[in-house]
């Protein structure tokens, strides 16, 4: 019998590997769920190992009784999905070497993850550079992807060997001369990122028309022009967007090679959403095919695209408002997390998302963990026996309720009025104080750009789990 979500999780356990971290880490690994695992597809097997990891970290938590911050919001990582996302990546651009974006999540253990596999990394700032080097990975395997880069950190790039960089304007050729001279520069032109969730060519790329210029320039300054790189702003949605860049990149080539550069390296940067990522793959490899020659390297810059899906995270309700409308007797309620978008839901105002709320424990039902793409039809030998349920189960409690939804707004600790997480969310249960909701899709841009604002922590824990078998070898679950 496969073991229930109160023996699931390795209490206590810190990973002990070359990174350091601030919290403690608790590793699942697949192999405690036995041969069981190997006759479930990877998502069901990410279903049962993150919702026993959530209900376990919350079932040694009494709201009511704890110590200050005991309660805090925690995430739940399955690193599995970093290492589905890696394979997913091999095989449909089977060409092009990925650059993790770190800023997108800097997470340690994914982190060396990927540098195991052999993934390079896509560093903005000394900090970022010298976490990745901390962990062992070659310089060769760092690229410094930020066209305006501050002096002091040219500096430690150069002491570190890192000399892969771009740049895109005529002032940061003349500090690459002064200051890293022997570095390998890539010119990152101009993009169309109209179509993108973040737009990038706003801020940073040549336009096509400044490029014989940048390049004659190097040329006199007796740099090395290695590349060429370009951006079509991240979750971006327009396939086409990647096309043209190629088109233009391939311009750009022509040009440094009739000034007598030798380019070695393509950086088709990021932009890669996981919906769409089969087909922007296949635009893509028809375009590297028809316009890139295939001794020209190529790289590329994905962040959201590995971490986004990976993460979970679970927030305490601290207090709940009862809201009634004189008119219509009507009640609905405003519930306050102890997160919010000065914390990890910063994704709301730095990356445009909506995270969406489910529930996962009340007073009432305690294990409310959404598992609908369980096999409904296994019973006694699966993690269902904790008290999972289904989207179908929820639906049927709705229906036998006589169809009634709660409106609730989702608020975030602060005493900043724009701390908002959801203006408007229905449910058929109802949620009050001490109980715990958990948002899906939440790493990307989130813990990273958190902050400490009224005296709120941006440290909160993260849970690993892995359901996959391969992770789980690479890391010493």
């Amino acid at each position: 019998m496969a073991p229930s979500a109160d023996n699931a999780i390795i209490n206590n356990n810190k990973y002990n590997a070359s990174v350091k971290t601030n919290f403690n880490i608790n590793c699942v690994s697949d192999h405690d769920f036995g041969t069981q695992r190997e006759l479930l597809p990877p998502a069901k097997v990410a279903k049962e190992m993150i919702g026993a990891a959530l209900q376990k970290h919350i079932g040694a938590v009494n709201p009511s009784e704890c110590e200050p911050g005991d309660e805090d919001a925690f995430f739940v990582a399955d690193i599995g999905e970093v290492y589905r996302q890696h394979m997913r990546w091999k095989n449909n651009l089977p060409r092009v070497t990925p650059h993790y974006a770190i800023k997108c999540n800097p997470d340690p253990v994914v982190l060396r993850l990927l540098a195991t596999l052999g993934a390079g990394f896509d560093c903005a700032s000394k900090a970022e550079i010298e976490q990745v080097l901390k962990i062992g990975v070659d310089p060769s395997r760092i690229i410094y992807a930020q066209p305006c880069k501050t002096k002091s950190y040219m500096r430690y790039t150069a002491k570190q060997n890192v000399k892969q960089m771009t740049f895109d304007n005529t002032d940061e050729l003349y500090k690459v001369k002064e200051l890293c001279p022997d570095a390998e520069l890539y010119l990152r032109i101009l993009t169309d990122d109209s179509a993108s969730l973040c737009r990038l060519s706003q801020k940073f790329g040549a336009s096509m028309e400044t490029t014989q210029e940048l390049l004659e320039l190097a040329k006199e300054l007796d740099l090395n022009i290695a590349g060429v790189a370009f951006h079509v702003g991240s979750g971006a949605t327009d396939s086409s967007a990647f096309v043209q860049a190629v088109t233009d990149a391939r311009d750009v080539f022509d040009r440094a090679i009739d000034l007598g550069f030798s380019p070695h390296t393509l950086d088709i940067g990021g932009g890669f959403v996981s919906e769409t990522f089969e087909f922007t793959a296949s635009v893509l490899n028809v375009a590297l095919e028809q316009h890139i020659p295939s001794s020209i390297r190529i790289i590329a810059e994905p962040g959201r695209y590995y971490t986004s899906s990976a993460f979970t995270l679970a927030c305490n309700v601290i207090a709940r408002r009862t809201v009634e409308d004189k008119q219509t007797g009507e009640k609905s309620y405003m519930l306050y997390l102890n997160d919010g978008v000065y914390g990890n839901f910063s994704s709301i105002i730095f990356d445009h998302q909506h995270p969406v709320p489910q529930i996962l424990s009340t007073r009432r039902k305690q294990n409310n963990y959404n598992y609908a793409l369980a096999d409904l039809s296994r019973s006694t030998d699966s993690l269902l026996d904790s008290g999972y349920t289904s989207a179908t189960e929820d639906q049927h409690e709705l229906a036998s309720g006589g169809g009634k939804e709660i409106e609730y707004s989702i608020w975030g600790p602060t005493c900043d009025g724009i701390d908002c997480i959801s203006e408007s969310w229905k449910s058929g249960q109802t949620v009050d104080v001490g109980d715990w909701l958990y948002f899906e899709e939440m790493g990307a841009y989130t813990k990273c750009s958190a902050t400490r604002f009224n005296g709120f922590t941006d440290k909160h824990e993260t849970v690993y789990v892995s359901s996959e078998v391969g992770a789980s070898a690479v890391l010493g679950f």
